[in-house]
């Protein structure tokens, strides 16, 4: 008995040791593969957007507990530990709104406003969201123009004065105008103007022209938490290199720096959960193939900017038509003429009208490049509802508003909330990102995507 007991026991330990051995190595294993895992391997996401509970890591506080008769308890869901915070910690709330192409049609323009909660029943600011965006194209198609450049700068104002900010965009509709190409302005919304002479100081030198060299981008980038800096913070940062590069030592393997950082921003683990949190906006598209995305938005809208004072402070060229299409002049340099190009911001429409699978495939590679999780447009029209794609990645706002086309009346919700959990010494946060389309009677959830972050995400003011 004693020789079969003394047996027993080496196979034990020898199983045990094999065991503990393969475990090791498995854990080596995953532990490299880890670092690579792209946004979609880490957060899991039911039909409805809701989080599906992880498995819980040795750090993890989801890490199960046990009762009292030692069966182990389920680990707490993200919204119970939210409900049961009890620490001195601030819970942080951004609410923006974006409205695509509104073509020359103030009535619309009202409408939506209205009931996306921008502004009141007297058409002045409600004071219910911290951003509201348009994606340009105001401009054209319609009588109301000087009526909505007029009114849009009333509500940068009463916006600005609550702490609100009203980001503004040139369509290439602005752009056709200022370069002389009207072929798109309705008798009607000249008779406004008075005389072509008239409307054309107003649109270069004169009251509108000067807001949009003021207050108008071609394309913003919209941080979505205020560690990240205010709206157009560039990315990567002034102090960083342009193009870095992570490398891996093993096989010499090299990926770049910026997309390396976008597929691993939302790990658990990241040291920078932030990084890309922050949304771009643009009118037609930030094409793959554009040579100026970085730093994003600083050189497209330094281009912007060049071009438009060659544009406002020329010699008028007589209007197109009845008289040739004037073009662009000749001072202009090449990056200021792709601003306007097939390929540029303003014309783009790839992300519209290509096949899902391509620009899922693009679309991670300009995201990363901009420091952003989405991006979102205008210029390409469906007039049925707000284009979604790549689960939310690109989204397309414009669905012909404006009553030249007849499409529906619609806005772009977006709710992002960080709520602290846990114990304030762990630096634990639940972030939140709602996305709806709205329209006048009824809502459509685009994305509900929600996460645990570690981090301290305190800002200059002493805010989260």
């Amino acid at each position: 008995m004693g020789i079969g007991r003394t047996f027993a026991v080496a196979v034990l330990v020898a199983t045990s040791l094999a065991y503990c051995f393969y475990s090791l190595r498995l854990h080596l294993v995953f532990a490299e593969y880890d670092g690579l895992h792209l946004a979609g391997q880490v957060v899991r996401y039911s039909s409805l957007g809701t989080l599906l509970q992880q498995p819980p890591s040795k750090d993890s506080s989801h890490s199960r507990s046990h009762s009292s008769d030692g069966k182990p308890k389920s680990p707490k869901s993200l919204h119970e530990e939210i409900q049961e915070y009890k620490g001195s910690r601030t819970p942080y709330t951004r609410h923006i709104v974006a409205v695509g192409d509104l073509h020359g049609d103030l009535p619309n323009a009202r409408r939506v406003l209205r009931f996306s909660d921008v502004i009141d029943d007297f058409d002045n600011w409600s004071g219910n969201v911290d951003f509201f965006v348009q994606t340009g194209d105001i401009i054209d198609r319609g009588p109301d123009t000087i009526a909505l450049f007029t009114w849009m700068d009333k509500l940068r104002g009463q916006a600005q004065a609550e702490g609100s900010t009203v980001l503004s965009h040139l369509g290439n509709h602005e752009w056709m105008n200022m370069i002389g190409d009207w072929r798109y302005v309705y008798p009607s919304e000249l008779k406004t103007f008075g005389t072509v002479a008239h409307r054309q100081r107003m649109l270069s030198t004169g009251r509108i022209g000067r807001s949009w060299a003021a207050n108008y981008t071609t394309t913003s980038r919209l941080p979505l938490h205020p560690s990240l800096g205010p709206p157009n913070t560039p990315y990567p940062p002034p102090a960083s290199p342009h193009r870095l590069h992570w490398e891996k030592e093993k096989d010499g393997f090299e990926m770049d720096f910026d997309l390396w950082m976008f597929h691993n921003h939302r790990h658990p683990e990241s040291k920078n959960p932030l990084s890309h949190a922050a949304i771009s906006f643009v009118h037609g598209g930030l094409s793959p193939t554009y040579k100026d995305l970085t730093p994003f938005p600083t050189k497209i809208n330094e281009l912007s900017t060049s071009l438009m004072r060659k544009l406002q402070h020329r010699e008028q060229p007589p209007p197109h038509p009845p008289n040739p299409y004037p073009g662009l002049p000749t001072s202009v340099t090449e990056p200021e003429r792709q601003i306007y190009g097939s390929d540029g911001p303003l014309w783009y429409r790839g992300w519209a009208l290509q096949d899902e699978e391509t620009v899922c495939k693009q679309v991670d590679d300009v995201l990363a490049r901009t420091g952003t999780r989405r991006m979102v447009m205008g210029h390409t029209p469906d007039f049925t509802n707000i284009v979604s794609r790549c689960n939310g990645k690109i989204i397309i706002i414009d669905t012909g508003i404006s009553h030249a086309y007849g499409g529906v009346l619609s806005a772009l919700s977006i709710h992002y909330t960080v709520h602290p959990i846990g114990d304030d010494a762990d630096q634990r946060w639940v972030e939140r990102e709602l996305i709806s389309a709205l329209y006048p009677d009824k809502r459509t959830l685009i994305v509900d995507e929600e996460r645990e972050i570690v981090g301290n995400f305190q800002v200059a003011d002493g805010s989260h």
